[in-house]
């Protein structure tokens, strides 16, 4: 499975946000160091901005760069004269998006995408097609367009509203495998229920071939399946990084967040990003960890361009001050390791080097 970021233009699509050529732009570099397949940029259609970021990072990047696009005439003129590697062409396909959203028939739908996706080809443009709310929509309906579409590279099928569990994820695209190839298929996960990235790696699981992922999660409601779990997840669950640079991951998603002004996306205990995550203060964690850190960890956090810190205060127990003291090349006698304790709940929390060194300074008094 590869990876398409979305984070330029779901993120930018989040109520009061407006990020600027030189952010998207800047970002998308970012991005492309991290050697994802595809970078999604933005919707060429709604102005200059999108178009010159996308010509910008086309004509620059190794990614190759997604503009996104209706199956309508005017869309793809707009992602062609942005220079954009990757027309994605959506369309509604459930039939609650069809009745409401658009108020034409599935057929009709289908005849627009066609067109769009052959002038696409007429202008050298990649045609993608992506399926709005395809995860509420009967299997035989989206097998029909899969078989219809066989000559794009990738059908996507998008959880519009966040709606899908694992289960029915999986359900749903092991019913499909029997006349699509999986291969062909890419899945977009909303996280309104707190689950696109466990549907991503479902999906990944079953054997699809492309999921689009956004950095901190960024996008519309509760935004999408994150890149940094999606990946630590891949890597450590399956050992498989998706084609991203492992340790570079951490540093370029909060560098991204950072040139995005979204550095709240990734609060102290947000997950893979949060400062909090690799923090250790409980007594019995830090004591097991002095010696072997994977003890309570899921994960090397520098493998991913992170670190970890133990931190050493009123919680830490005799063991740890015991392993603290032995370091420091002091013998940790009980009467040394009471005093010690003792000065660590009044000055801490510290680090380990922090704590090394009041163990030498205090023992020396």
């Amino acid at each position: 499975m590869i990876l398409s970021d979305v984070t330029l233009r779901e993120g930018d699509q989040m109520p009061g946000r407006n990020y600027s050529v030189e952010q998207k732009v800047t970002a998308g570099k970012k991005l492309d160091e991290l050697g994802l397949a595809f970078i999604q940029p933005g919707f060429p259609i709604t102005g200059e901005k999108d178009r010159t970021a996308i010509r910008r990072l086309a004509s620059t990047t190794d990614a190759q760069i997604v503009a996104l696009a209706r199956a309508v005439e005017d869309d793809i003129e707009a992602a062609a004269v942005a220079e954009a590697d990757v027309a994605e062409v959506i369309i509604p396909i459930s039939d609650l998006q069809l009745e409401y959203s658009l108020k034409k028939p599935r057929n009709e739908v289908l005849r627009l995408a066609r067109e769009a996706i052959d002038l696409a080809t007429e202008h050298g443009l990649v045609p993608h097609l992506t399926l709005i709310d395809a995860f509420r929509t009967e299997p035989e309906h989206l097998s029909e367009v899969a078989t219809r579409f066989n000559d794009v590279d990738f059908v996507t099928l998008a959880d519009t509203v966040g709606a899908r569990t694992p289960v029915s994820v999986r359900d749903l695209l092991s019913t499909l495998q029997e006349d699509v190839a999986l291969s062909t298929i890419g899945v977009h996960f909303h996280d309104d229920m707190g689950v696109a990235t466990a549907n991503a790696l479902a999906a990944y699981e079953v054997g699809v071939g492309k999921a689009d992922v956004s950095v901190a999660s960024l996008g519309e409601r509760a935004g999408n399946a994150a890149l940094e779990e999606v990946v630590a997840s891949g890597v450590v669950e399956h050992d498989v990084s998706f084609g991203v640079t492992e340790d570079k991951l951490i540093p370029t998603c909060r560098s991204v967040l950072d040139i995005l002004e979204e550095a709240d996306a990734a609060g102290p205990r947000k997950a893979i990003l949060g400062s909090e995550v690799t923090e250790h203060e409980s007594g019995i964690h830090t004591a097991a960890m002095l010696h072997e850190p994977s003890v309570f960890e899921p994960f090397n956090p520098y493998v991913f361009g992170g670190h970890r810190e133990l931190l050493f205060g009123r919680g830490t127990g005799a063991s740890g001050a015991s392993t603290l003291l032995s370091r420091a090349n002091i013998e940790p006698t009980d009467q040394r390791v009471e005093r010690f304790l003792a000065l660590l709940a009044e000055k801490g929390p510290m680090n380990e080097a922090e704590a090394l060194a009041l163990a030498r300074s205090s023992m020396e008094e």
